[in-house]
């Protein structure tokens, strides 16, 4: 049975996480994200993918804590292969993606967010990185990510002092980019990736790459690597075509090559 519901709308890929109650993670669900990922990937009609909780109430509330109940350190190995190999996928997805947080958002659970391009929170969600309070640590990418959006302050008060946050203080602080009523984060999210599909494909994934460089890569390197990749996009066919459709004031049709 799919623990990650699919579903294609025009160039966006809607997936839902589905493992009620609260839409946890297991070696299989991780393993079917990844796949998923790289399937939309080599999917040339696809621009952006969204990912939402099932339900009402979460989003995702990570990892099920019974799978460490008995200290099994191979277990542990496992699911924390597992975990990075699916974010790292998600993070490194060619598209855009955005996360439409609907509830509870805990743990491995805020850490697939965190792997997203874009955020919107509804109202009412809750985010944390609790895993400390049980002796753990957030392995899929969370002391890593969160701090290259909220800095070392906010990573330190969520991660040691435990910290939940509700959506409001959340955008504040930069962890997510907006704010929504319940039962909008979906919509807004579409919303979104519809605007992605207005843009050259070629260009987006090049665009992602040189902004996620910018957390490792020194700026005297960042720099050069912006002007090659600039002249690389003219060997495209959605150059050519967005520039001329622009002078002929048309629609581009973008073919993603």
């Amino acid at each position: 049975m799919s623990n990650i519901i699919q579903k294609i709308e025009g160039n966006t890929a809607i997936l839902t996480m589905s493992n009620p109650p609260a839409n946890t993670w297991t070696a299989e669900s991780l393993q079917e994200l990844k796949a998923v990922v790289e399937s939309l990937n080599a999917n040339r009609e696809i621009y952006a993918l969204v990912i939402t909780g099932e339900g009402e109430k979460f989003f995702s509330a990570g990892a099920d804590l019974k799978l460490f109940a008995d200290g099994d350190k191979g277990n542990a190995s496992s699911m924390a292969k597992h975990f990075g190999e699916a974010f790292e996928t998600l993070s490194a997805f060619r598209g855009v993606s955005i996360a439409a947080i609907n509830g509870y958002s805990m743990g491995g659970g805020l850490e697939v967010a965190l792997a997203c391009d874009i955020r919107v929170a509804e109202e009412q969600a809750v985010m944390a990185l609790p895993e400390a309070t049980v002796g753990l640590l957030p392995c899929a990418g969370g002391t890593q990510n969160l701090t290259a959006l909220v800095g070392e302050g906010w990573t330190k008060r969520m991660i040691l002092c435990g910290e939940r946050l509700d959506a409001a203080k959340a955008e504040k602080i930069g962890l997510v980019e907006e704010v929504v009523a319940k039962g909008e984060a979906l919509n807004k999210a579409i919303e979104l990736a519809k605007n992605v599909a207005k843009q050259s494909p070629s260009s987006v994934a090049v665009c992602k790459q040189l902004i996620q460089a910018g957390r490792i890569m020194p700026r005297t390197q960042a720099l050069p690597l912006e002007r090659e990749l600039f002249v690389g996009l003219f060997d495209t066919e959605d150059q050519k075509e967005g520039v001329n459709a622009f002078l002929e004031k048309r629609k581009a049709e973008w073919r993603n090559k």
